[in-house]
């Protein structure tokens, strides 16, 4: 159980989002890099597997969120995702290595992360899927656009406790500290 395994190492108001990899905590530290080995030795200490993570604080959230290009605002027509990236791979090299369809996917690099589109009514036709067979997939994790504004919405919210309570399993409050998101494959 994720909770348990991250709480057993101090993380605090440890929850998880619709099941697919989304943690969202507390903690003292704000290194990035020591929270994300903490978190990939606990996850290997409690199942055996590596389990890359791909860890964003709150401020970052903010903004890759904010950062997202200004066609996705009318988001109904496009499919609109975001791949996180973690080192050794960046945007630019990512962007590189993908091959978007003219006029159906469209790429653009950010802070760590690419945002990803493509027409809706041209999926079939996208060049994205290709990237998992691609060495650089094992260095990202993709999410729905939609899905990093709700994490982002998570992380700023005052009243953290009454969204556990209505939208994630309840799994406890503690006092405030710094707020993290981490994804996993």
């Amino acid at each position: 159980d994720v909770r348990a395994c991250l709480e057993a190492r101090e993380f605090q108001r440890v929850s998880t989002y619709i099941q697919s990899g989304n943690v969202l905590f507390d903690a003292k530290e704000s290194n990035v890099a020591k929270l994300t080995a903490t978190i990939e030795k606990a996850f290997f200490e409690a199942s055996g597997t590596s389990v890359p993570v791909f860890l964003r604080p709150h401020h970052q959230m903010k903004k890759i969120v904010g950062a997202a290009p200004r066609e996705w605002t009318n988001g109904g027509a496009l499919r609109r995702n975001v791949a996180f990236l973690r080192k050794p791979l960046t945007a630019s090299k990512a962007v590189a290595e993908m091959d978007p369809t003219p006029a159906v996917d469209s790429v653009k690099a950010g802070d760590a992360v690419v945002y990803m589109s493509t027409v809706m009514t041209q999926l079939k036709r996208s060049g994205f899927p290709k990237i998992v067979g691609k060495p650089i997939y094992r260095d990202m994790t993709i999410r729905n656009y939609t899905t990093c504004q709700k994490l982002l919405a998570l992380l700023e919210s005052g009243d953290f406790l009454r969204l556990i309570q209505r939208h994630l399993r309840p799994f406890g409050v503690y006092p405030a500290r710094r707020r993290h998101f981490a994804g996993t494959l």
